[in-house]
């Protein structure tokens, strides 16, 4: 089941997302929250596997709600607005997909379907086997804040700790969810959940700041990785 939070400050709004997901037997509404500080509140409590988050709210917007969260704890999340100029926004705070409202039935639809391949590919990748001395560890992949290339190996940074595997960066691609985890370097793969900002650099280069303050190199041979960032 995918567990579901709905925040919107119109009842009438939230009501229409409900009427929507009830035609999905695999979702459960979890919660419903009316403003910014209720659905931080909900989020934290519920942790639900994905969210519709209005935009507009009184107290604190969508936006600040994502910003408040964080990146690296925000559950799934699909914005809804009435304004359209909101949407870059909405994906600099890795929105999954972005609701105009008024929307139909088939284009809720095509956001649920997507909501969950997304939530079907981070489930599906959410532990890493890793060796740690003599013995191995199960890692958690929400962890890994970015990766490098070492010769054979690949070095896992992470939150609480680095972790060296032996693995090429293609191997170790394909074992993490591609939608969080982008090559933008020959030497570097990121998760975009720490992704901090997106800075020019020298010859079409771009510098990518992460959470912890490294500083890693996105090259124009991957410029699309963070397209939208």
């Amino acid at each position: 089941m995918i567990r579901v939070l709905v925040v919107d400050d119109e009842t009438s709004a939230r009501r229409r997302v409900a009427q929507f997901l009830a035609a999905h037997p695999d979702v459960e509404i979890v919660g419903e929250a009316q403003n910014g500080v209720q659905a931080c509140e909900a989020i934290e409590r519920l942790q639900p596997d994905l969210v519709f988050l209005d935009v507009e709210m009184p107290e604190m917007s969508g936006l600040e709600v994502a910003e408040r969260i964080g990146a690296a704890h925000m559950p799934a999340t699909i914005f809804a607005t009435a304004y359209e100029h909101y949407a870059l926004g909405a994906f600099n705070a890795h929105a999954m997909d972005y609701l105009v409202k008024p929307f139909d039935e088939a284009r809720f639809g095509a956001a649920m379907a997507k909501a969950r391949r997304w939530l079907g590919a981070r489930q599906g990748h959410d532990r890493l086997l890793v060796k740690s001395g003599q013995s191995h560890v199960l890692l958690k992949v929400a962890d890994i804040m970015y990766i490098s290339a070492e010769g054979n190996y690949v070095r896992l940074h992470t939150t609480s700790g680095e972790h060296l595997l032996r693995e090429r960066m293609a191997g170790i691609l394909e074992r993490l969810d591609g939608v969080l985890f982008k090559r933008i370097h020959r030497s570097h793969i990121v998760n975009l959940d720490h992704v901090s900002k997106l800075l020019p650099w020298f010859g079409g280069d771009s510098l990518v700041m992460m959470a912890d303050g490294s500083r890693l190199t996105l090259s124009r041979n991957h410029r699309d990785a963070l397209k939208g960032f």
